[in-house]
């Protein structure tokens, strides 16, 4: 009897052992560890840029909120655009807290958190020279950020015009769009593609140098800007966005609006993402 049950007590430790421990996901260690790692482009205002050493903006204001719900303590890396959803999936930072254009590719690939903004694509130029249409960009120099959610917009538009008998004279991509503002007032880009709100902001502080034109929607395009979580971390997306939803709620979210971009904006519960989205 004895040697059965230490065999059954044998069996039963070794059955313990091999039990599978439960992981942990992101939004429990940030929790337990109490900071949130977060990438972030601070080149792109109004939403997130440099001011007096610090990170400022629509975005931050916002970011604020939530790091203030979950309780926990900030850490906020200030990287090139280009970096930043590579970094998300490669585990370098918990979230991507900077403005990512909502599209197809990213969809699938990363977990969006609800829209913060309405960005639909707008054609900035300099004063005197706006552009009523997108068919008048043929034959242009037009610039927008390499790798942003614009491209791929850009690059469609050209191609439709192309089709039509005549595209961009030159598409030329910056690795932030401050730099082509100035490639714009300087005469080497005709015009920039960017969000109307954010370029709307910009022809308000420099009247005397730029203005905006026409819109580009194409069918099939999103426009909303959101953050991003790795598709493993859902529960964190989820957190984010019911943060965003209640701050839209009680209208925390439409007085930071008007704060940047002097006009609100309504962000969609449901039908802003593509299909087959994370």
């Amino acid at each position: 009897m004895k040697t059965l049950l230490r065999s059954l007590a044998l069996g039963l430790g070794i059955g313990l052992v091999a039990l599978p421990a439960l992981a942990e996901t992101t939004l429990e260690k940030i929790r337990r560890e109490g900071v949130i790692t977060v990438g972030t482009e601070a080149a792109f205002p109004p939403f997130e840029f440099v001011e007096n050493g610090k990170i400022v903006g629509y975005g931050k204001d916002i970011l604020d909120v939530v790091v203030s719900e979950l309780g926990v303590k900030l850490r906020q890396l200030d990287l090139p655009f280009q970096g930043i959803l590579p970094g998300l999936l490669a585990g370098n930072f918990d979230l991507v807290a900077t403005s990512v254009g909502i599209n197809a590719e990213r969809a699938a690939r990363y977990a969006y958190t609800a829209p913060i903004i309405d960005a639909v694509p707008a054609v900035l130029s300099r004063k005197g020279e706006a552009f009523a249409s997108p068919e008048d960009l043929a034959g242009k120099v037009v610039a927008t950020q390499l790798a942003s959610n614009f491209e791929p917009i850009v690059r469609d538009l050209d191609t439709k015009l192309t089709a039509k008998g005549k595209g961009f004279r030159e598409l030329k991509l910056y690795t932030a769009f401050p730099d082509a503002y100035m490639a714009l007032a300087s005469g080497e880009v005709d015009a920039v593609v960017q969000n109307r709100p954010a370029l709307a902001v910009l022809a308000k502080e420099r009247p005397e140098t730029f203005q905006v034109g026409t819109d580009i929607r194409s069918e099939g395009q999103y426009t909303y800007f959101a953050w991003a979580a790795r598709p493993t971390d859902k529960d964190l997306r989820d957190f984010v966005s019911s943060v965003i939803y209640k701050m839209q709620d009680d209208g925390r979210l439409q007085k930071l609006q008007t704060k940047w971009f002097g006009t609100t904006f309504v962000i969609p519960k449901e039908g802003y993402l593509p299909p087959g989205a994370q």
